[in-house]
């Protein structure tokens, strides 16, 4: 698989970004029981808390990420990412291997 990066959204309404650091670990499981997106990928810490979703938006899919709808069928249910940017509202992450 080519380098895939993806944009983490929401961080700031499940558990802030003060404790995201570049580097950290997440999970990404994709979320088949969310009523509001059905390519909904969810992302948990190493202590399996949700610290929010990979976005599908438009409006919150940073310039050169997959969204989650790009990335649904890519990924096995779930997949490992790696944080490389953090920005204002948002976490760059890297797909692992």
């Amino acid at each position: 698989m080519n380098e895939i990066y993806l944009t983490i959204s929401h961080i700031d309404e499940y558990c802030g970004y003060n404790h995201i650091k570049v580097g950290d670990v997440f999970k990404l499981i994709k979320d088949h029981n969310n009523i509001y997106d059905d390519e909904a990928i969810a992302v948990y810490d190493k202590n399996n808390i949700k610290n929010g979703y990979v976005a599908n938006s438009v409006h919150s899919v940073a310039r050169g990420t997959y969204s989650a709808g790009r990335l649904y069928d890519l990924i096995e249910d779930e997949t490992e990412c790696e944080a490389r940017f953090i920005l204002d509202d948002k976490v760059i992450a890297l797909i692992r291997d």
